[in-house]
């Protein structure tokens, strides 16, 4: 009897296999990535190797640099020009892909925050199954894949294609995950969902600086008008009323045909939308109906998309004579050499 009491002593007191291992919470993981303190967590022992101090002090030098350079900027801009900064209206930032750091630079206190592209979900990923030596990598192809966001303010798309489908810390969500945690917000729940056929995504709920509860969804689909129309994505978008929408560095897709359909959706649910000379074509502004505001300057695109020059824009900004942009916005880099326009109806 004794023996078999010392046996299950035991095993009551023998480490757990990794598997059978509670699974860190997503904030902690979060933090994790972000290359944040994550004492206490499930997660602590592995933020003591040298390949995580390098990846937290690469994060703390970045993250340092772009606020200064980008986010505190944009919040001092939006606090001046978007007024009421207590409105939580939802808002849709279409082609972001997974960059929630600018749809909360410029709108912190909303309720919904949803973003859409076509790179690929991924999951919360189970740091303590990954080898040690595979984690050192995919810390730092995760840095890699964020390094155009960080340095520029857009993502390069055929590079996130690429830098996405790693096998560690593959699709968005780690991203998403990332810029949470940096943004100051406590993620508390990680669901999937779906808007509809070919539309899938997931559903971050997190607690923001402020207290206030907000959800951040992710949806992978295809914009163009043939899936868009069949997929469900813009009905599901519109249960949300009316809302505030960012486009950036959109390459300058809505400036086909074959996008009809969210131009039209955004023009017809937006209270006010933020963007630049990619987004939506001047064009397609009934100046009956809207009223624009330029900022910064509009020194035409660059060369790879020098096909879509808009003569109308130049000369909006010519007769405006705008103020400048204390910021760097899409795809010319420099504050001197970007361009805003704040676009609400009359």
């Amino acid at each position: 009897m004794k023996a078999l009491l010392l046996i299950l002593l035991a095993a009551v007191a023998a480490p757990l296999p990794q598997s059978a291992r509670a699974a860190a919470a997503p904030d902690d993981v979060a933090r994790y990535l972000a290359g944040m303190p994550v004492r206490g967590s499930a997660v602590e022992t592995l933020s003591r190797g040298a390949e995580w101090v390098e990846h937290a002090t690469f994060f703390d030098d970045a993250w340092a640099k772009l606020d200064r350079r980008q986010l505190a900027p944009i919040r001092d801009w939006s606090a001046n020009y978007l007024g009421n900064p207590g409105d939580r209206s939802p808002v849709y930032y279409m082609f972001s892909g997974p960059d929630f750091l600018y749809a909360h630079a410029f709108f912190p206190n909303a309720s919904q925050y949803i973003l859409c592209g076509t790179e690929p979900i991924g999951n919360v990923p189970d740091l303590s199954a990954i080898p040690p030596e595979a984690l050192a990598f995919a810390l730092a192809n995760l840095r890699k894949s964020l390094s155009s966001l960080l340095s520029w303010s857009f993502f390069i798309t055929k590079d996130m294609k690429v830098d996405l489908r790693q096998n560690q810390l593959s699709g968005t969500l780690p991203v998403l995950m990332v810029f949470l945690a940096r943004s100051g917000c406590r993620i508390d729940a990680v669901e999937n969902v779906s808007a509809g056929k070919n539309a899938p995504g997931v559903q971050i709920r997190f607690t923001g600086r402020d207290g206030n509860a907000q959800i951040l969804t992710y949806l992978s689909t295809d914009l163009s008008d043939g899936p868009v129309k069949s997929s469900g994505f813009l009905r599901y978008c519109a249960q949300f009323g009316q809302g505030r929408s960012l486009l950036k560095a959109a390459s300058y897709l809505m400036h086909e045909a074959r996008f009809n359909s969210v131009r039209e959706f955004l023009l017809a649910q937006s209270k006010v939308i933020v963007q630049d000379d990619s987004g939506i074509p001047l064009r397609y502004y009934d100046p009956a109906r809207w009223q624009l505001r330029c900022f910064g300057a509009y020194l035409g695109p660059i060369d790879l998309f020098k096909q879509h020059y808009q003569p109308g824009f130049a000369e909006l900004y010519e007769r405006s004579n705008p103020p400048p942009l204390p910021f760097g916005f899409g795809y010319q880099v420099q504050p001197t050499r970007s361009n805003v326009v704040l676009a609400t109806p009359r």
